[in-house]
């Protein structure tokens, strides 16, 4: 193994360092202003509270939530199935499925909001006047993260050795998916639902044009009355973000150390010039 020098250590430690204070001290701002009281001064967890005090802000977070549910149910239900399905039984529709997926970063949202205003005349007459429509529009926008990471787990695997084994002790397609391909993709399809999830939190544009009060809209339209509110709703969505990244990163790494005993104990039990 290669030695790390002591000067190769000192610098990759400051650079940890000088990075985490990038990032933290604008944390640490918010959390200052959060809990700061501009009248009396002082500290104050009055604008923590609002977040479950204030009924406004308080629905906002509960139909933000259950967009992100929604939509990662959703986007799971089509994305998944449709992905085995192109990859076993027509390779040739890979790269239409692959630029339909990616469209949707090309598109402002604007356009989007546009488009789709008289489809959603229909969407709103069948199923009423409800933010959490705004599903259909989110499994939409997340298709490209979403693509991206269910592609690299299934790429990871031999897919179609798999499914012809299951299918030859007679599974059926939808107990293939659920109990062979889903448990080898797991960690694709958690990073999938994560970027989902941190995406639907942090949209703002198309619920503004649209006229729903997700969360992101709350926010704003509070921070012009109510500061200290605002940035403590802000701070808990990119701390709620950031849980969700570390707990991704946890995941895969812990799949990756799972997996490296199995593939290094044949090379390592096998030696030159000795028979397995």
């Amino acid at each position: 193994m290669r030695r790390v020098s002591l000067g190769g250590k000192v610098f990759r430690g400051l650079l940890f360092v000088v990075f985490g204070l990038f990032f933290l001290f604008p944390l640490y701002a918010m959390a200052d202003f959060s809990t700061r009281n501009l009248l009396a001064g002082g500290r104050t967890l009055q604008a923590w509270k609002n977040l479950v005090q204030d009924q406004a802000l308080y629905q906002a977070i509960v139909i933000s939530l259950l967009l992100a549910v929604f939509t990662v149910v959703l986007m799971l239900v089509i994305l998944v199935p449709t992905m085995i399905w192109v990859r076993l039984r027509a390779p040739w529709a890979k790269g239409a499925v692959e630029f339909l997926c990616l469209l949707p970063l090309t598109i402002p949202a604007l356009v989007i909001v546009v488009g789709l205003r008289n489809v959603y005349l229909w969407v709103t007459y069948f199923l009423g006047e409800s933010a959490l429509t705004l599903t259909f529009v989110y499994v939409v926008l997340v298709l490209p993260f979403a693509y991206r990471a269910l592609d690299a787990a299934l790429s990871a695997i031999d897919l179609k050795t798999l499914s012809e084994a299951a299918r030859s002790l007679g599974a059926g397609w939808f107990t293939t998916i659920a109990r062979v391909v889903v448990p080898n993709i797991w960690s694709g399809i958690l990073s999938a639902a994560f970027i989902s999830i941190a995406v639907v939190l942090g949209e703002f544009t198309i619920a503004s044009l649209s006229g729903y009060q997700t969360l992101q809209v709350q926010i704003v339209l509070i921070g012009k009355t109510d500061g200290p509110t605002s940035v403590a709703a802000s701070l808990a969505t990119l701390v709620f973000g950031f849980i969700l990244l570390l707990v991704l990163a946890l995941i895969t790494r812990g799949r990756r150390r799972a997996v490296d005993p199995a593939v290094a104990a044949p090379t390592s039990a096998t030696k030159p010039g000795v028979p397995a």
